[in-house]
């Protein structure tokens, strides 16, 4: 691995209206705090600049997409309202999708795990490649998929959801994350999703944006509520992670 891909990032590009957000951990792409906070931002600004028309998000590398919460931070909290404090950043980050005016395609070039399915279900669009299996971990840590849950039900209905959320150990396929309505496309290689991407980012771009505006404020009608409904879920896995089951369980996944 290059030097410049040692430290964590999010980073912003835009070229002909298509703003192109990056993210990075080097534990597979892991989400500590500071790359919720700053993907919210992102995601805020992005939305908010009259020179991006739709938005792109991606991460870096090949083989996982999104490994969820860092359990390098989740091991450091030690009171409820530190644990809130991180679990709200997964709320900023949907609750910015949510509000953002613009469309939002999710590349899933890889695994998802916990927090990383919920990014792909709050995104408007998911493309995958067929490697981008899908697991929410969280009860097999004893936590549970509270903040994400929300946007992972509204995407692919409760019956779905309850099942990745109770069977937390196994690995669903790309192919039933698209039965099922989580992704909207999934391709053999990377090429081919690439070239799906850039093909409805510049169709996006060619729309009328008061439109598309129009059309994502209705996708998200009934979710009003999830600025309250997010925070509410974040006190419950940030109580939860201070038991001696969730420490024990994620001192025996970090020594696998």
């Amino acid at each position: 691995m290059s030097n410049e891909l040692v430290s964590e990032y999010v980073k912003s590009e835009i070229h002909k209206g298509i703003c192109t957000i990056e993210f990075f951990h080097p534990q597979s792409n892991s989400l500590p705090a500071k790359i919720l906070h700053n993907l919210a931002a992102a995601i805020q600004q992005a939305g908010e600049n009259p020179n991006v028309l739709v938005i792109v998000l991606r991460s870096h590398g090949e083989k996982v997409f999104c490994a969820g919460a860092s359990f390098e931070e989740l091991k450091t909290i030690k009171t409820e309202i530190e644990g809130l404090k991180f679990f709200s950043g997964f709320a900023l980050v949907i609750n910015a999708i949510r509000l953002c005016p613009k469309f939002i395609i999710g590349r899933i070039q890889g695994k998802c795990v916990g927090g990383g399915v919920g990014l792909a279900a709050a995104v408007d669009y998911a493309i995958a490649t067929d490697t981008a299996e899908i697991k929410l971990s969280e009860l097999a840590v004893g936590i549970g998929p509270f903040v994400v849950g929300p946007a992972v039900e509204r995407k692919i209905g409760l019956s779905y959801f309850s099942q990745l959320a109770i069977d937390a150990t196994h690995w669903r396929s790309a192919d039933w994350a698209r039965r099922k309505g989580l992704f909207a496309e999934v391709h053999a290689t990377t090429v081919e999703m690439d070239e799906s991407i850039n093909r409805l980012a510049q169709s996006l771009e060619m729309s009328s944006a008061e439109a598309m505006k129009e059309m994502k404020k209705t996708f998200w009608q009934g979710t009003e509520h999830w600025d309250k409904l997010l925070t509410e879920r974040a006190k419950i896995s940030g109580r939860l992670v201070l038991s001696e089951f969730t420490k024990k369980a994620i001192e025996k996944f970090k020594t696998k």
